[in-house]
């Protein structure tokens, strides 16, 4: 195989006028193209396309990227010899070693024609690379549109350490045996676990309670808030990669099949209307940021709670306009927040979940095998000498350190002991006077 190929008041308002919402309208000038920054990557205007990837270990020397293109994101063009649809993506891989060190392991790339097909509504496509045993990794997967002269980069951590943990799964659906990049199910989904190892006679599924703890503020030098209770039942069942499976209850079902349970592949339910807020119920939890206990348990308790939801918004922007605002930019974000940063628990649960949230996108982003620094952007200094003058940028940072779970592999905890000044205080105030908080524009809506 050549290594080269062709291949009412609260409601979430969705669609173009959702992304504006991301944060409040002011504008800066950037001069200067910083190469390493990957802020793109959480801000959906700047990443028009979202594809979904998915890492498998299918030997002791041979894995698979899986990449999934959303027919409606992408761009085809008639203009080519055969006059037929098509939309050209060059996808290059960069796996590197990073157990001790970083080291370059692999190089893929593959020129991907993808015709349109009618009524489609997904692409995947799989690309091999050669892997050891007993090794951590990171897939650098870069993509060029090529019609559109767009590029998308995503880095996907896996190991090999083990041939029970999540990457020596593929889950699909039952009916439809398409293969699911996102672990993510309802009550009323049905999935296939098939096992990519040697034949197996059971399964274990391992049933943990939904993780509800919100992570307190990055200003509070406390220790990392993480699952630290065992599953609440364990059932056996007799294996078959043909087995209907459905997750009845919200919360975290570990399937193995080694019969300790200590890892394996997880399904997260978190509800039924996940990852959107459509219910007062669902959109009192994340004002947890920003509401006091007592006027979330005012809310939690009250008998109409829409109502209840309605007069916090509106004490906040002061009139119901401005509270529509305020509802569409805070929502906004705690949706972007569960597709982005989703683990074992809700996005908007998350540490980079509650930053993002209130913060807004990042203005930079870094990342590197052992997490990723967020930055944003102070309010630029101007000094002058005689007719010269500098500008000078400043950032304030958040660091996220990557946290092996036997969950998730989207998992990341603050690194508090960096973050001494965090304006955490300032901008909980700002969101309950009506004002979206920026840190480069902390006055203004």
């Amino acid at each position: 195989m050549n290594r080269v190929r062709n291949i009412n008041l609260v409601m979430i308002m969705m669609g173009a006028a959702i992304l504006g919402a991301l944060f409040p309208s002011c504008t800066s000038t950037q001069p200067v193209v910083d190469s390493k920054d990957l802020s793109y990557l959480y801000n959906p205007i700047k990443n028009p396309i979202t594809p979904r990837y998915l890492i498998t270990t299918l030997s002791e020397n041979q894995a698979s990227v899986g990449i999934k293109f959303f027919a409606n994101e992408l761009f085809f063009s008639e203009a080519n010899a055969n006059g037929i649809p098509t939309s050209s993506m060059i996808v290059t891989i960069k796996l590197f070693n990073t157990s001790t060190g970083i080291s370059l392991a692999d190089t893929a790339q593959f020129t991907l024609n993808i015709i349109k097909e009618k009524d489609k509504k997904e692409y995947i496509y799989h690309i091999p690379i050669r892997v050891e045993p007993g090794l951590e990794y990171v897939a650098e997967v870069k993509i060029l549109d090529r019609l559109r002269s767009l590029v998308m980069q995503a880095f996907i951590p896996f190991n090999t350490m083990s041939v029970t943990n999540r990457y020596n799964y593929i889950a699909r659906g039952h009916f439809g045996k398409n293969e699911l990049f996102n672990p993510v199910v309802r009550v009323d989904e049905f999935a296939n676990l098939v096992y990519l190892r040697d034949h197996k006679d059971s399964l274990y599924v391992a049933y943990y309670k939904p993780y509800t703890t919100i992570p307190d503020p990055p200003s509070m030098m406390l220790p990392e808030k993480a699952i630290d209770y065992g599953p609440d039942t364990i059932v056996a069942v007799a294996y078959s990669d043909t087995l209907p499976m459905m997750f009845p209850r919200p919360g975290i079902y570990l399937c193995s099949v080694d019969s300790n349970v200590t890892d394996g592949f997880a399904f997260f339910n978190f509800g039924p209307s996940f990852p959107e807020m459509n219910s007062p119920e669902t959109m009192i939890e994340p004002l947890a940021y920003i509401a006091s206990e007592n006027e979330l348990q005012r809310m939690r308790s009250a008998e109409r709670q829409k109502m209840a939801l309605d007069e916090f918004w509106i004490k906040c922007g002061g009139n119901v306009e401005k509270a529509r605002e305020l509802i569409r930019i805070y929502y906004t974000r705690v949706l972007y927040s569960n597709y982005y940063f989703t683990s074992y628990k809700e996005g908007w649960r998350t540490e980079r979940g509650m930053i993002y949230i209130i913060y807004g996108p990042p203005d930079k982003v870094y990342k590197n095998p052992e997490g990723e620094s967020w930055g944003y952007r102070k309010p630029v200094i101007k000094s002058s000498w005689g007719t010269r003058y500098k500008v000078t940028e400043d950032y304030l940072y958040f660091n996220f350190k990557k946290k092996n779970s036997a969950f998730s592999d989207n998992d990341y905890f603050i690194s508090r002991s960096e973050n001494l000044v965090t304006y955490w205080e300032q901008a909980v105030a700002a969101w309950n006077k009506g004002i979206v908080f920026r840190l480069d524009n902390p006055e203004e809506f």
